[in-house]
């Protein structure tokens, strides 16, 4: 809301002197609080189409929007930016929007009508996932959130790999346990699937009467692979559902691109355009031409495809569904991986911008101050599923966004179970708490409004000290930091944007221990009603916020 005003304020300013309202420029929030509110460049881009000093530009747009109610100062900075500073009226007055708006603040409809394809997790179903797997999924459920809160039409999508080799090696491996489960000697060959999770699926396969001599060895081993992946695939779906990701709306088979004949024609394709070529009886696609470090081989000498070749058909499909934008959220393992595809999506004449590859660097699990060491084939590691049982949820969620996804993470499972300010997803949920606690004890005195929401032109007045005015700010950032952080694919900046309000709140409540004037319940009426309505924008802007996050606002801890 304010930002609007400042952005109408300038171009009517800049109307009036005769300049043109419609460049390029720009109003933001400044880095740093000293510079104001907001800055624009507005000088900047104007003074170089009229071939004026960038600061004798700016004074003359200063000079131009003269005094207002809404600006406390209108400062000139650098080569050239108008910073902004805005006045308590108008800080206090905009808080009416939070109350207005409430669930949907921080909503907006700037990319309505166009669509996004969030894929993520697509680990194969050949085990429990861990908690690198976990990283991925929060990342992407928060990311498809933060999308869809900014107007897009977010679909969810988990690929499956289920025609390469680990869907094989988790058939062989369910065989040779049931074999040895039979009173077989066997031995277990170093690239299997050594986990108690094979064991167990062999287990109950011959608990119901599954005979792995029925067939052929190898038709018995396509058939536990596919009845083991299908099992897992059920196992995984529970996981996200207990990690709070919400359903996806695919799950897409790689199988189905083969039955469907979208890896052929996307092969004959290649072909016919000339950018393939055969060398020591393999297929190669001449990725070199588009940008590739070297060329990249599609039909491997033994008549088997490359992981590359359904992997273009696959994101062929995914353009031809029509999305505006496209997200891949792939392992830090896959970095080398990227520019082959990119490479791949230009050969065939795909514009490759409207696909983004997220990079998850990796997660490391701490108890006691000590690195688990972890193995996925050997199945040495934490399953999600654990680390949610040992820490919860909402902790786990919040860990998983409290840093960037391109910063590897430590993740300390004691600092995780702590319930004191160190754990700051703890401190967040309880800054939420205090206030309800703040609005019960209002109710049990009689001096809680009917609609605390109500705002009345008197809180101005009121809602003045440095504290107040500081968090207002905070709040009014919201709806900025949801929409930058959806552009710039940076959900982190939520988790941040969380705990920097909660400290905030932190210090101003905590100002009423040595400073009586502070306190929300005592005092004038009028003051207590003010201090109400402005507790119940924070409470909303915190629940909003965690709700993007995927992690609840308790009433009570």
């Amino acid at each position: 809301m304010l930002k609007k005003i400042v952005v109408l304020k300038l171009k009517e300013t800049l109307n009036v002197l005769g300049f043109s309202s419609s460049s390029s420029w720009e109003v933001s929030i400044p880095v740093k609080p000293e510079h104001g509110d907001f800055a624009s460049n507005v000088a900047l881009v104007l003074a170089k189409a009229q071939k004026m000093n960038p600061r004798e530009m700016a004074q003359k747009i200063v000079d131009g929007l003269g005094s207002s109610d809404v600006f406390e100062s209108i400062t000139i900075a650098g080569p050239g930016f108008i910073n902004f500073k805005l006045t308590p009226k108008a800080l206090i007055e905009a808080l009416q929007v939070i109350a207005h708006e409430k669930k949907q603040y921080g909503i907006c409809k700037d990319y309505q009508g166009k669509k996004v394809l969030v894929e993520f997790v697509s680990a194969n179903p050949t085990g429990p996932l861990h908690i690198g797997h976990g990283r991925n999924a929060v990342v992407g459920d928060t990311l498809s959130r933060l999308m869809q809160a900014v107007g897009y039409e977010a679909k969810r999508e988990y690929y499956i790999n289920d025609g390469g080799i680990q869907m094989m090696t988790l058939g062989k491996s369910v065989y040779l346990r049931m074999q040895e489960l039979q009173g077989e000697k066997i031995i277990f060959p170093e690239n299997a699937y050594q986990g108690e999770y094979i064991t167990d699926l062999a287990k109950d396969l011959l608990k119901n009467n599954f005979n792995p001599k029925a067939k052929e060895e190898s038709d018995t081993i396509c058939e536990l692979g596919r009845i083991a992946g299908d099992r897992i695939l059920e196992e995984i779906k529970d996981q996200m559902t207990q990690a709070g990701v919400l359903p996806f709306d695919t799950y897409f088979m790689e199988s189905s691109l083969y039955q469907s004949g979208e890896v052929q024609k996307i092969l004959e394709e290649l072909k016919t355009k000339g950018f393939t070529y055969e060398n020591e009886g393999a297929l190669w696609l001449k990725s070199t031409q588009f940008g590739d470090d070297k060329d990249r081989v599609l039909i491997k000498s033994d008549g088997s495809n490359t992981y590359l070749t359904p992997d273009i058909a696959y994101h062929q499909n995914k353009y031809a569904r029509g999305y505006d934008r496209m997200i891949n959220i792939w392992g830090a393992d896959h970095a080398g991986y990227a520019p082959r595809l990119k490479s791949a999506l230009k050969v065939l004449g795909l514009d490759e911008s409207k696909l983004s590859i997220l990079l998850i660097q990796m997660v490391s699990l701490v108890r006691d101050g000590e690195q688990i060491a972890m193995s996925t084939r050997r199945a040495q590691y934490e399953t999600l599923e654990n680390v949610i049982g040992e820490v919860g949820r909402d902790v786990a969620r919040y860990f998983f966004m409290m840093r960037s996804f391109n910063a590897q993470l430590d993740f300390d499972l004691e600092l995780a179970k702590k319930q004191t300010s160190e754990n700051p997803v703890y401190y967040i949920q309880y800054a939420h708490a205090r206030i309800s606690s703040i609005f019960a004890k209002a109710i049990e005195e009689g001096i809680f409004p009917q609609n605390p929401f109500l705002y009345q032109k008197e809180y101005v007045s009121f809602l003045q000290c440095p504290e107040e005015l500081s968090l207002a700010r905070t709040l009014l950032n919201y709806p900025a930091t949801i929409k930058l952080a959806a552009e710039d694919l940076a959900p982190h900046r939520v988790a941040y944007y969380l705990l920097e309000l909660a400290r905030s709140f932190q210090s101003y409540y905590d100002r009423a221990r040595n400073d009586s004037s502070y306190r929300i319940l005592t005092g004038d009426k009028n003051l207590i009603a003010a201090r109400l309505f402005f507790l119940s924008c924070l409470k909303q802007v915190l629940q909003n916020g965690l709700e993007i996050l995927g992690i609840g606002a308790p009433e009570r801890m």
